[in-house]
């Protein structure tokens, strides 16, 4: 399966890209690639450990000759996004992912998420380590866990563990750019046990649901316009509270950094005022689609009669403050950054929302470049939902990373940047949490950059790689750990 991967350049890049896409590897189920990885790493002869929390480290000793160079870590994450579209069967913990190259010169997967995010890094550095004919210092190769749910293996990676003093962090979306710093984030979890009533006989049950809509990563494309699916049902919810309205259940989103594609609800009010919901759901759909027209075209807006699965729903009162806790909610950006032009410096995401027998939990993701307005935001969500008597805990906390725009880390690769390619590269502060920031936190000494090949809708099943990009790429890091060894000779 994925044979077709061979077929491409750079051949050793994309023969270790076919064996993550064969290997199962959703966040928190990476432990069976990191089996694959140690068994290789064992037949190349190349030492390989593991850190308390799991995070793999691969070791490379330098070239006869360049043992003064300093030290190199290349780094990637090894977990992927797990989403597929409506009506797929894919089980992401067993499946392996169906790759497919398209005419137009974008690696696809079939239904699901590519993985290209970070597949690509990780099988980079994979390709360096196995390169006999390039000339490099001491390497180390760190692949993490669980960047994608909660940046687990960075927040947990073990402290003086690590020898290297050059950072090579592989997990940027953008080709022609380098990124120097990043946005530091927090999750924001609210629950709550919401008192209920019983379903009058008046009443009847009715099935909300909002689909279509395009999805994507909740810091890089938070600034596009692209629809919330939690944001704009409840926006659907607040005008039909006029029709008298109770929530039974509602779910929406799956990751707290992903834009949610699609929520669904169900809801009660009284029979007579059916026709009336029916057209003002009508109504809301034909407006909702205006405002998204020409950014996020597919959303498809449904008010069907449905079963509920329980004989009880919100009393009047809770439904109505619950929606319009979450209608005040913040969400998308919050401030741009007025020291990096066209950078968003605080937003958040309204990722995950549920509700089923009176139980509501809402996980949020704040960024911001600022760590301080990251504790302010998720104090503002924790200020809004205990008025409707939540719980609210801030959980974890990652810092940003501060550029450093005059390493000399960063000076080499727009050298070869020119060089290479004839241009200057786009030096760039990314509204996104690179693991660098906490990495950098726990080893301060670090000159870090941030690269990698152009990839689009991550984090959804559109998600694709530009085929000609991760040549460019790959041309890009050998060049850089060569030039990098020039140090010891």
């Amino acid at each position: 399966m994925n044979e077709h991967l061979e077929r491409l350049e750079p051949q050793p890049l994309w023969r270790h890209f076919r064996t993550l896409c064969n290997t199962p590897r959703p966040s928190g189920h990476e432990a069976a690639l990191v089996a694959v990885l140690e068994q290789w790493a064992e037949a190349r002869g190349l030492a390989h450990d593991r850190d308390a929390f799991g995070n793999l480290r691969l070791r490379k000793p330098a070239t006869p000759g360049c043992e003064g160079a300093p030290g190199v870590i290349l780094q990637a994450h090894l977990d992927m996004v797990p989403q597929a579209n409506a009506g797929s069967s894919h089980d992401f913990t067993r499946d392996p992912i169906r790759t497919r190259i398209g005419d137009d010169g974008w690696l696809r997967a079939t239904d699901t998420t590519l993985g290209a995010d970070n597949g690509l890094g990780a099988a980079a550095a994979l390709a360096i380590l196995e390169d006999d004919t390039l000339a490099h210092g001491p390497l180390e190769a760190l692949f993490t866990l669980e960047e994608e749910t909660s940046m687990g293996g960075a927040l947990n990676l073990a402290e003086g563990w690590l020898a290297g003093r050059l950072l090579l962090n592989l997990d940027s979306e953008d080709r022609g750019e380098v990124y120097i710093g990043c946005a530091g984030g927090a999750d924001v979890v609210v629950v709550a046990q919401l008192p209920t009533a019983s379903i009058g006989e008046d009443e009847m049950a009715m099935r909300l649901s909002l689909t279509g809509l395009r999805g994507g990563h909740s810091g890089m494309d938070i600034h596009k316009g692209l629809g919330n699916a939690n944001r704009l049902l409840v926006r659907v919810l607040r005008a039909l509270e006029g029709c008298e309205v109770r929530l039974v259940d509602y779910h929406g989103g799956t990751l707290r950094n992903a834009l949610p594609r699609e929520a669904f609800a169900t809801l009660v009010l009284p029979a007579d005022q059916r026709e009336a919901a029916l057209a003002r759901v009508a109504a809301l759909e034909a407006e909702l689609r205006a405002e998204l027209a020409g950014v996020d075209e597919g959303l498809a807006l449904a008010l069907e009669p449905a079963e509920p699965d329980a004989g009880e729903a919100l009393t009047a009162q809770t439904s109505h403050l619950l929606v319009a806790a979450l209608h005040a909610a913040p969400c998308g950006v919050e401030r741009m950054s007025s020291e990096v032009p066209g950078v968003v410096e605080t937003s958040n995401n309204l990722g995950v929302v549920s509700l089923a027998e009176g139980r509501f939990h809402l996980c949020a993701l704040v960024r911001s470049l600022r760590d301080s307005a990251t504790a302010d935001l998720a104090d503002r969500f924790k200020a809004l939902f205990e008025l409707i008597g939540a719980r609210v805990r801030v959980e974890n906390a990652y810092p940003g990373w501060t550029p450093q725009p005059d390493s000399d880390l960063l000076g080499r690769f727009r050298r070869l940047h020119r060089e290479r390619l004839g241009s200057d590269p786009a030096v760039k502060v990314i509204h996104a949490g690179l693991e660098c920031g906490i990495l950098g936190g726990k080893y301060p000494a670090l000159e870090m950059i941030s690269f990698g090949p152009l990839i689009r809708g991550a984090h959804s099943p559109d998600e694709r790689a530009e085929i000609a990009s991760v040549a460019e790429f790959w041309m890009l890091l050998r060049a850089l750990v060569e030039d990098l060894a020039r140090e010891g000779q």
